[in-house]
């Protein structure tokens, strides 16, 4: 099993999961061009990708989901409601639908769709289960509820939001609306509620944390890592490897079999 955040950012984001069988993609926010090259960079041919799954219908989320969807035949799993209001959805050729909480199945994999809170139709984030363990994604989200608690928990490898500092965001050039917005419930979570929800998923097995979705204004890499090893130092738990996603580059790919970052 590996993963890997191709984009991870304001400006688009992609993530790859790859098991034994199963090769595929949450969202795709860049041009489907520039997928192709980020995947080729992790050893990957796009057209080897069997699905994407949406989590919802922003830019950065489905700027290139058509058109990588249409130059490969890559079947596109998303939310019935989602699909109402996909931008430019009637060229959206093969795509199937499904609803949060209900679970599906493709090859090896099985993924369960979760609601999360933000400003879209029906946003969701996903687990994604196989014989190896788990995997939880959740950006895009205003707060973390028990429900998402509860879907995350015993993931060995998590995905998980840490979007803004408070301090940045608060003395930034953003106009107020915005900032509120940003936020609320509805919104993003910033570096400290992020350790938060990190704190509540700790577990024995816990192997990798990627930190997805930093804002390029209002957070940098080192303030969002030094929030999340304020909680791993020394929880007694476990001792997880721990990633910062980049808007520039793919990360390094996590491999569950040896427990190690690689190409």
């Amino acid at each position: 099993m590996r993963v890997c955040l191709l984009a991870s950012g304001s400006k688009g984001n992609s993530i790859f999961i790859e098991t034994e069988e199963s090769r595929v993609l949450i969202d795709v926010g860049l041009s489907a061009r520039e997928i192709e090259k980020r995947l080729a960079a992790v050893s990957v041919e796009a057209a080897d990708i069997d699905a994407i799954f949406v989590t919802h219908e922003h830019s950065d989320h489905v700027r290139g989901v058509i058109p990588f969807s249409n130059r490969f035949k890559t079947p596109v799993y998303i939310h019935h409601q989602t699909r109402e209001v996909f931008p430019d959805g009637k060229r959206l050729k093969v795509h199937q639908e499904f609803d949060s909480g209900a679970s599906f199945h493709l090859k090896d994999m099985v993924i369960t769709p979760f609601p999360i809170t933000h400003d879209a139709v029906a946003p969701v984030g996903f687990t994604v289960e196989t014989v190896q363990g788990k995997i939880g994604v959740a950006t895009d989200l205003g707060i973390a509820t028990r429900l998402v608690v509860e879907q995350l928990k015993n993931s060995r490898i998590l995905v998980l939001e840490s979007n803004h500092d408070d301090d940045m965001l608060r003395d930034g050039p953003y106009p107020w609306v915005l900032k509120q917005r940003i936020r609320s419930r509805h919104g993003h979570l910033s570096n400290n509620a992020s350790a938060e929800l990190l704190t509540s998923l700790l577990w024995d097995n816990l192997e990798a944390v990627f930190l997805a979705h930093l804002s390029e204004q209002n957070n940098r890499p080192a303030l969002a890592e030094q929030a999340a090893r304020g909680v791993l130092k020394n929880n007694g738990l476990c001792s997880p490897i721990l990633a910062v996603g980049s808007q520039a580059a793919p990360s390094l790919c996590f491999n569950l079999e040896n427990g190690r970052f690689n190409h």
